[in-house]
């Protein structure tokens, strides 16, 4: 009898530890999951400073008119100046602007013929791509961190702690036809 009592005991304690490092493993893979979504969120506030800085650079570069230039200087201020809350809209508003200056394909060759105009070009092409890809990948990761913290033992055992849930990051990064490669 002793035995049957015995071989029960060490059954729910061989149970209890293994649900305990079930717990401890999803803990952990929630704070890299987390870990993870910071890192996105630092590269891609990198890449839209990049595209702000190559965005200001071609504004500067005189192969603008003055009206343009001006527009794509002040969107580009604007949209490394955004507060949090503002930020998605500032930096949709400098793609709205960069796809106005270059709705004319005209322009787009007019500023490549310039003098450092290709590599001006270049820059802000690829720094655009690189937006979409960061924007992306911090997406995923926010993806991510949400299905893992929606399981039920996450949300009863707290496991995500007291982190707050991260939004997505929607903007419209559609490059201008012209830069598009």
């Amino acid at each position: 009898m002793l035995t049957q009592y015995s071989g029960a005991v060490v059954l729910v304690a061989v149970l209890v530890v293994l649900f305990g490092l079930y717990l401890s493993w999803t803990a952990t893979r929630l704070d890299r999951l987390h870990v993870r979504l910071d890192a996105a969120r630092v590269a891609l506030d990198a890449q839209l400073l990049r595209r702000s800085t190559a965005t200001l650079e071609l504004a500067r570069s005189g192969l603008f008119d003055p009206a343009t230039a001006l527009i794509l200087a002040a969107g580009a201020r604007e949209a490394e100046a955004a507060d949090p809350d503002e930020r998605e809209a500032a930096e949709s508003a400098l793609t709205r602007d960069l796809r106005a200056a270059f709705e004319d394909p005209i322009q787009s060759e007019h500023v490549r013929a310039g003098h450092g105009g290709v590599e001006l070009l270049d820059e802000l092409g690829r720094a655009m791509r690189r937006v979409q890809l960061a924007r992306r990948f911090h997406n995923e990761s926010v993806r991510a961190v949400r299905h893992l913290r929606s399981h039920r033992l996450v949300r009863v055992f707290r496991l995500a702690g007291r982190a707050p849930d991260k939004p997505n990051f929607e903007i419209d990064d559609e490059p201008p036809p012209s830069l598009a490669r």
